[in-house]
């Protein structure tokens, strides 16, 4: 809960700390809703998500006989909780190799991601994992990735700058079972802008490793940087086109005001949140927890 509290300070006193400042006592309002709405939207939930709050709470509020402002928060919390699905665990065990592949546009700190969570698997969860360098058309994405690789102590399979990133996944596949790995992370290409391209690279990955393991990939993850807001959702949006996202990664959730993009993520897209990223160090991508995500917008009692 603490990693929480102290990665989400931004959004809470920024946003969700004017709210608590707000409901002082005062007997509720169409400009206590309109208050509510206004912070909520700047928070980055977004305008419909916002309503779908909004009408939430004022059924709570009705049926719990609630009047005043200051005892609003509760129906604050509970509809915002009520919008989290807490994610399932990942399709990434009962199988000699599981593979997930990591995608996202560059810049969202998608490779540092993939550090980090090669960091959590193998030393937190004692899985033993490998990573395949796919962003070949960045020789600082290689780079980048062979230097998490020492920092978590995980092999990481590279090929040359700009060469075949199907071949880099093909060759770490075959390394992961020589190795009797359990977990590969493959990371991809970030162009967007690029489309046509990007898509046709993401197939042959995905047919690549199917190839070598039945139904691979089996995760599919999105990484989307937070301090975007609502931007992620269209990332996000056109990442699905392209391929069957299975899942959400939500980094630098420490560095925004507007951490409430999480709702209008999970409510616009319907994708489970696996892990959050709540600061810089390689331990500080955590496991999504909706209680304590919520919780730590608000202001201990």
């Amino acid at each position: 809960m603490g990693i929480f509290r102290s990665g989400m300070t931004k959004t809470r006193t920024s946003f969700f700390g004017r709210i608590a400042q707000m409901l002082g006592g005062t007997d509720i309002d169409e400009e206590t809703w309109d208050d509510i709405e206004a912070l909520l939207i700047q928070a980055d939930v977004g305008v419909e998500t916002t309503q779908v709050v909004l009408e939430d709470m004022k059924q709570r509020v009705r049926k719990e006989g609630i009047t005043r402002t200051d005892q609003i928060n509760t129906a604050l919390k509970a509809s915002l909780a009520s919008l989290l699905v807490p994610p399932p665990q990942p399709n990434i065990s009962g199988r000699p190799l599981s593979i997930i592949l990591i995608v996202g546009v560059n810049g969202s700190g998608k490779t540092t991601t993939i550090g980090k969570l090669a960091h959590r698997l193998n030393n937190i969860n004692s899985r033993k994992v490998i990573l395949a360098a796919g962003d070949t058309f960045r020789a600082a994405a290689i780079e980048q990735l062979q230097k998490w690789g020492e920092r978590a102590n995980v092999p990481v399979i590279a090929g040359r700058p700009g060469g075949d990133a199907a071949a880099v996944v093909y060759d770490a596949t075959e390394a992961a079972k020589a190795r009797g790995r359990d977990i590969l992370i493959v990371d991809t290409a970030g162009r967007l802008h690029t489309n046509y391209n990007l898509m046709e690279e993401l197939a042959k990955i995905k047919s690549v490793s199917a190839k070598v393991v039945p139904d691979a990939p089996h995760e599919v993850w999105l990484v989307l940087d937070g301090t975007t807001g609502q931007n992620a959702l269209q990332q996000a949006d056109k990442f699905r086109e392209m391929v069957d996202v299975t899942g959400l990664i939500v980094t630098k959730l420490d560095g925004t005001a507007k951490g409430g993009m999480i709702f209008a993520i999970q409510q616009t897209l319907g994708l489970p949140v696996h892990y959050v990223g709540l600061g810089e160090r390689i331990d500080d991508l955590v496991p999504f927890r909706p209680d304590f995500f919520v919780d730590s917008l608000f202001e201990e009692a």
